[in-house]
């Protein structure tokens, strides 16, 4: 299929031809009919796409921020593969369409093949011929509205849920500055809600167009015209609202809404425009600033667009989803007009020539539509059923022809896999990135294009039974490793799986039952700190013990942006479920031993951990997991003391062994060597000569248990015993 996309670090646009994005459960696939070229906000992404590195910079100073912050904390040369990764990718466009529904995932039942429905978000309603849409951010059209106009749902929330919180009363009197897309239906929407509009905007164009579309006067904020309008309308008193739906660097909104706002009145920010507040005067009218959160209560949380969990209507009244409804409700009632604002209607194929017409100026344009091929007598391609792969034996340590290089298949390509992993394969002798499956089409494209995979698809089955890979790499979110590994494992592959290998008992179990069941123990879990030669080298320096050891492992996991899907513990377990294994297994390495014990406690919220596990010759470890800790404060410090000896590891910067000599490392102030490398370069030796895996198996699930020992340990408040199974 065809998507548009952007490489933000050169400004490159490109439809370029992807896979075809899966069906998931808890979702449709919709095929585009119309999609809606939102002129203010992605035009501004497409502006700032072609700015300097300096631009791009002062343009996003949170995103620098970002930057900084990463380089305190992995280094220079980590930061820069991630940033340098994330900016020469490209990116998808897009976020509001209409289109028709193509396959129906598991779990839907308000929709069906055929239906019309409309689309958003950014990361679903794009402008591509197929999108996987989850249930909350997908409506059935009205009968009798047309799809071109029901492809403005997505912006007529954003318009919709401004208006609400200005909580616009009756016989009100309010201000839109900004007579962009968003504006226009503002007005609109307040025209029809009983409410005397003031428009307010530099083009005299759409001054008139606001006009005509039910404002009661329009002008150039610079003009008198503007307050003159105010004032009659209002009595001398000022506006009850005013909507801010503009955008740019210019201060001019805020201080003109200061100005002609009534005393204690209601300013509304929709659009992105700069708002240094003139204390004085919002002070001493006392006016009550407001922000407008984009398509309603939903938005930016996973569990509601992701997850299909939707907020009981008798506490949240408007969500995203029934802003949505609404909207095209108003559309379909004539309440609300978008036919006047469609300026221009472009073939999908010319999506390039569109934008780079709107970006130089030469097409004048509120509101542009993609339209898209019509598919009529298409056959539509049948859902990928879940079909289990016969059972391969390969037994342990099977040899393969050692003259021909490792055929390596990727199941996800997120951040970790694209910074962290990929670059260390992607040029090591021996070794052929031969395929690369996600669900996001985009994303197996931008890998394959960056790391020079043979192939990229959605089809996982397509990959589990291509005989020519050798081995599969898992490096998708927490909640599929288990399955995914076990349906690898049973299809012959050797493994590679992203901690965890499970968030449950029952997905170990299951993990072990496919290992006996085809005889397959070809496993590796990325424990990689066991592998970084800094802390190799120190473990070496120290040399053997005789006596217990005690070692404490502090980890500053430091707080998570709001939405990563990190937080979202209902499906992807706690964050100690997610990152905990690799210190337990470095701390188990270290002491040359399985735990036989864990002991764990917690602080309020269970997010600071201090979990205690004990060895069988009684040596003990605490690992201390804060999420509380300070932004500049190390991530990782450790320290083992037995014999008399202590060796100490400053996030992998610095390591320092004390014993009758004191050996200090050479300090490494730009980089941290955290063992990806080496793990990888190990893994590949071991699916190449058919040799040992890197971790023996029995040591990777003893590792699993102790971790999900530890929330069995919260919940009971006592130690729970690790019982070997014989």
């Amino acid at each position: 299929m065809k998507q548009v996309v952007q490489n933000y670090k050169s400004g490159e646009l490109a439809v370029l031809d992807v896979p075809v994005p899966g069906c998931k459960p808890g979702g449709v696939l919709v095929r585009s009919a119309f999609s809606l070229i939102s002129t203010g906000t992605e035009l501004m992404k497409v502006s700032e796409a072609g700015m300097s590195m300096l631009g791009k910079a002062r343009s996003r100073p949170d995103q620098v921020a970002k930057v900084m912050q990463s380089v305190a904390t992995n280094g220079v040369p980590a930061t820069y593969r991630k940033v340098m990764g994330k900016l020469d990718s490209y990116t998808p466009l897009g976020y509001s369409l209409c289109g028709v529904v193509e396959q129906v995932g598991t779990g839907i039942d308000d929709v069906k093949v055929g239906d019309l429905v409309a689309c958003a978000g950014n990361e679903h309603a794009l402008h591509a011929e197929l999108n996987w849409v989850p249930k909350n951010l997908y409506v059935p059209v009205p009968d009798g509205l047309a799809p071109r106009h029901a492809a403005f749902g997505t912006v007529g929330s954003i318009a919709l849920q401004g208006v609400r919180q200005g909580e616009s009363r009756l016989g009100e009197v309010a201000l839109v500055i900004g007579l962009g897309l968003i504006g226009q239906l503002v007005v609109q929407l307040l025209t029809a809600s009983g409410v005397r509009v003031v428009g307010a905007d530099p083009d005299p164009a759409r001054c008139e167009l606001a006009g005509r579309l039910g404002a009661a006067a329009c002008g150039d904020p610079a003009s008198a015209a503007v307050e003159t309008a105010v004032a009659e309308l209002t009595g001398g008193h000022g506006v009850d609202q005013v909507y801010l739906a503009a955008g740019g660097g210019s201060n001019q909104p805020v201080e003109l809404a200061a100005r002609l706002c009534r005393d204690r009145g209601r300013v509304v920010d929709i659009g992105k425009c700069r708002l240094d507040l003139p204390w004085n005067a919002y002070y001493e009218k006392e006016l009550d600033v407001r922000f407008s959160r984009s398509y309603g209560p939903g938005r930016y949380d996973p569990e509601y667009e992701l997850e299909g969990r939707d907020y009981p209507i008798g506490y949240v009244r408007w969500t995203e989803r029934r802003n949505l409804a609404c909207f095209l409700d108003l559309l379909a009632r004539g309440s609300v007009d978008v036919e006047p604002l469609i300026s221009h209607v472009a073939d999908f194929d010319d999506a390039v020539e569109t934008y780079q017409r709107l970006k130089d100026g030469d097409l004048k344009a509120v509101a542009v539509l993609f339209e898209y091929p019509r598919q009529e007598g298409e056959a539509r391609e049948a859902a990928a059923p879940a079909v289990a792969v016969p059972a391969v034996n390969i037994g342990r340590g099977a040899a393969r022809a050692g003259n021909t290089p490792v055929r390596l298949a990727f199941v996800g390509a997120g951040n970790y896999a694209t910074s962290m992993l990929l670059p260390h394969l992607a040029q090591r002798d021996g070794v052929k990135l031969s395929t690369v499956v996600t669900t996001t089409a985009l994303s197996a494209t931008n890998a394959q294009r960056k790391f020079g995979f043979d192939r990229a698809t959605t089809d996982l089955d397509a990959v589990l039974g291509d005989t020519s890979v050798d081995a599969v790499f898992v490096v998708t979110r927490h909640s599929s490793h288990a399955e995914l590994t076990r349906r690898a494992l049973l299809a012959g592959k050797t493994v590679f799986v992203e901690k965890p290998l499970a968030l449950t008992e029952e997905e170990l179990a299951g993990v072990l039952a496919a290992v006996e069941e085809s005889g397959n123990d070809r496993l590796q879990v990325g424990f990689n700190r066991r592998f970084a030669p800094l802390l190799r080298e120190a473990r070496q320096r120290f040399g053997t013990r005789t006596g217990p050891a005690n070692l404490r492992y502090l980890v500053n996991a430091g707080r998570l942006d709001h939405g990563s899907w990190y937080l979202q513990q209902g499906t992807e377990g706690s964050r100690f479920a997610g990152e905990g294994g690799h210190f337990i297994d470095t701390a188990s390495w270290l002491l040359g031993a399985d735990p036989v014990s864990v002991y764990a406690v917690a602080s309020s919220g269970n997010e600071d951990l201090q979990v205690v596990l004990r060895y069988p010759d009684g040596s003990t470890a605490t690992i201390s997991y804060v999420t509380s800790g300070p932004a500049g404060f190390p991530k990782e410090t450790l320290d083992l003391v037995a014999d008399g000896k202590a060796l100490r590891l400053d996030d992998f910067v610095r390591a320092t062994v004390y014993d009758r000599k004191r050996w200090v490392s050479s300090r490494l102030p730009k980089a941290r060597d955290k063992g990806q490398n080496a793990e990888l370069a190990a893994f590949v030796r071991a699916v190449r000569t058919g040799g040992p895996m890197p971790v023996p198996l029995e040591s990777l699930v003893a590792t699993t248990a102790a971790t999900l020992a530890v929330r069995t340990g919260l919940a009971c408040g006592a130690p729970v015993t690790l019982e070997r199974a014989r």
